[in-house]
């Protein structure tokens, strides 16, 4: 909900930004790096909450009733009787949906208040994430997240690259990377050169396409083109990078993290839309009871209750009250029996308006409460790997899990843990990875089946499970076209080796890539990377070691296309 007092920011059709020049980036007004997924503040709470529940019809019904209550003409029910159980209804939903925005309230003061290294004046500062501004130049370390959306200046690694993690953005694991501009690479961690730096980025106004950036960078009087292989988005982890520098182009809401998000909506499940439709019902069912009765009270009044005045008077305001003294002619007596009539109508909505349950929603919210403790509690959903229980973070949509209509999936991976496991290969003609049996045919692989032990490798790990032995057999036997086959999946590709508390770790692009060289490292050649001289390093049997030096990278854009 916007506030009165809060101004609209002018609509970009593109962005101007200089590096380390604070005021000329401000007086474009461009956002802060503040963040708030809230849907309410301590002053829109009550206004904009009463909104949403009175979009449930169960809950406008009783308003309008305990507007009618308040007419004593009308009237033999006292208003609490309505008060009390409206007031508590409402009270139940907006205490929880309390609850739920405070937890979004601290999630958002956790993420602004994350530190980085900002350059001011030569010298890094650690600041909150919320203050930094567009134009600053910030540094990030190994296993960090990426702060704002930021133009890549130079790195660690050799070429200025770096390796990036982007599961927050599109769900993807594999690493992703990223270079710099050749003549910002230069500068390296210089901070010095760092805080000369004044180049002008003209660019994309704010927008949501995470694989899309279009720019143009004005230093030393050259211009160089920026597209998405010079961008870290907001949301994405460096990984294999012990640090890099970058310039913030889009920061807070303007980031296309935030742009992808939305506004938090108030969400209807469909057993909200069941029980809208079934009030629709019982309410329709309601009018058509009062509508007869109120006909029943109009033909009774007119052709016997006028009568019966002396003991059941019409109100003073009815024409043809004994009140008034005026004679009951027919005409009096007409006009007197349709307002009669009608104030029977709406009595009759106040008396029955117990048809109507708004106790409902009181127990379908109690219910997904108590749901979502349940799924807290479940154990069949808990992750020992990661050591991670299942949480519910809302309770207002916990009867939709699992009501899968339809599916639109790009690959499997997306509906699978994205796993590949190293199971056949053909080398030289020859299949390996098929179970045979004593008369040559493909046996079955049961959990009974005995696995190729690989305990003469210092590199195996328990975990890998191969079947056929004739494989590890050719690669000990010293076999020339097995061993070039395996030469080639421990060199051709982009996995980074990582070394982790003395155990060699591998982190690939994709799960094909890091199953393949695992698959060699088990086979007894394992690869090591040279960072410094880009060499690739091969050991065989006998810790025997041969280096590759690595002269070119084909890499591809995300859509899977190669580069030229």
């Amino acid at each position: 909900m916007k506030l009165c007092w809060e101004k609209d920011r002018p609509i970009e059709d593109k962005r101007k930004i200089k590096a380390n020049d604070s005021a000329f980036n401000k007086s474009f007004g461009y956002a802060s790096n503040y963040i708030s997924t809230s849907k309410y503040s301590a002053i829109s709470f009550l206004p904009k909450n009463l909104f949403e529940q009175f979009q449930r019809i169960a809950n406008a019904y009783f308003l309008v009733l305990l507007i009618l209550q308040l007419i004593p003409e009308i009237s033999s029910l006292t208003p609490l009787t309505t008060v009390i159980p409206l007031v508590a209804v409402l009270a139940i939903s907006a205490i929880k949906d309390a609850v739920d925005d405070i937890q979004r309230h601290r999630s958002d003061s956790q993420v602004n208040n994350r530190l980085s290294w900002v350059l001011r004046n030569e010298h890094l500062v650690e600041e909150r994430w919320h203050n930094v501004d567009v134009g600053d130049i910030i540094k990030m370390e190994n296993d960090q997240f990426v702060a704002a959306d930021l133009l890549l200046l130079s790195s660690s690694e050799p070429n200025s690259l770096c390796y990036i993690e982007t599961a927050e953005l599109d769900g993807e694991t594999n690493l992703k990377v990223r270079q710099a501009l050749t003549e910002t690479a230069e500068m390296e961690d210089n901070l010095e050169q760092l805080s000369k730096f004044d180049g002008e980025i003209t660019c994309e106004a704010p927008n949501n396409q995470l694989n899309k950036y279009d720019g143009v960078l004005r230093w030393k009087g050259c211009e160089h083109a920026l597209n998405n292989e010079r961008i870290l988005l907001r949301g994405c982890v460096l990984r294999n990078t012990r640090w890099c520098y970058g310039l913030v182009i889009f920061a807070g809401k303007d980031t296309k993290l935030m742009m992808n998000s939305g506004k938090t909506t108030f969400k209807r499940t469909h057993i909200d839309k069941l029980m809208n439709l079934l009030i629709v019902g019982i309410f329709m069912f309601l009018l058509i009871t009062c509508f007869l009765c109120t006909i029943c009270c109009g033909i009774w009044e007119s052709l016997i209750g006028y009568r019966f005045q002396v003991y059941l008077p019409w109100e003073r305001f009815v024409p043809g009250s004994s009140l008034q003294g005026h004679s009951t002619t027919r005409q009096n007596v007409a006009a007197g029996s349709s307002v009669t009539s009608l104030l029977v109508f709406l009595s009759y909505f106040i008396v029955l308006n117990t048809v109507v349950p708004i106790s409902l929603y009181v127990s379908v919210e109690m219910i997904r409460f108590g749901h979502s403790w349940w799924i807290n509690w479940d154990e069949k959903m808990y992750n020992i790997r990661n050591d991670t229980p299942a949480k519910s973070r809302t309770t207002t949509l916990n009867e939709e899990l699992g009501q899968i209509q339809y599916i639109f999936s790009d690959k499997t991976g997306t509906l699978t843990q994205n796993v590949m496991t190293f199971d056949k290969c053909t080398v030289n003609g020859k299949i390996y990875g098929d179970l045979l049996d004593e008369s040559g045919n493909v046996a079955d692989i049961t959990c009974r089946t005995p696995k190729v032990d690989f305990s003469d490798n210092p590199m195996y790990e328990p975990h890998f499970c191969f079947y056929d032995e004739r494989l590890w057999e050719a690669v000990k036997a010293g076999d020339p076209h097995v061993h070039m086959f395996f030469r080639l999946l421990a060199l051709c590709h982009t996995v980074m080796p990582v070394d982790k508390d003395g155990h060699l770790e591998y982190q690939a692009q994709s799960p094909d890539e890091g199953a393949l060289v695992s698959a060699a490292r088990i086979l007894d050649l394992s690869l090591r990377l040279e960072r410094q001289i880009r060499s690739r390093s091969k050991s065989w049997a006998g810790s025997k070691f041969t280096i590759f030096c690595v002269y070119l990278t084909l890499t591809t854009t995300e859509s899977g296309c190669p580069l030229s």
